[in-house]
């Protein structure tokens, strides 16, 4: 199978798992979920980023995203549901990234 042949398998193959995202309801991988400042007066933002499996990682990132940043704070959970809450929690100053 020579290169062109491949990208059009690997092109039929995402749009194969596109599909079925579409179908289960999550996102593509790299997916910003959630964005939002960490506080008023800071350079920080929470962010929630898809793992294309219906799991996603809450951050808080310092700097420009996704260009120049540092990443402060991880934490992957196993719903996208979960990490937006905890995103939410966390721009409300009710959890921190450490709380199960």
């Amino acid at each position: 199978m020579n290169r062109k042949q491949k990208i059009k398998q690997l092109q039929r193959f995402q749009a194969q798992a596109d599909a079925i995202r579409e179908d289960l309801g999550i996102s593509a991988p790299g997916t910003v979920l959630y964005s939002s400042p960490l506080c008023a007066l800071e350079d920080e933002v929470v962010l929630v980023e898809a793992d294309g499996f219906g799991g996603a990682t809450t951050c808080v990132v310092e700097g420009n995203y996704p260009v120049d940043y540092i990443s402060k704070i991880e934490k992957h959970f196993s719903s996208e549901e979960k990490a937006i809450c905890n995103a939410e929690d966390l721009t409300e100053g009710n959890a921190s990234c450490d709380t199960p």
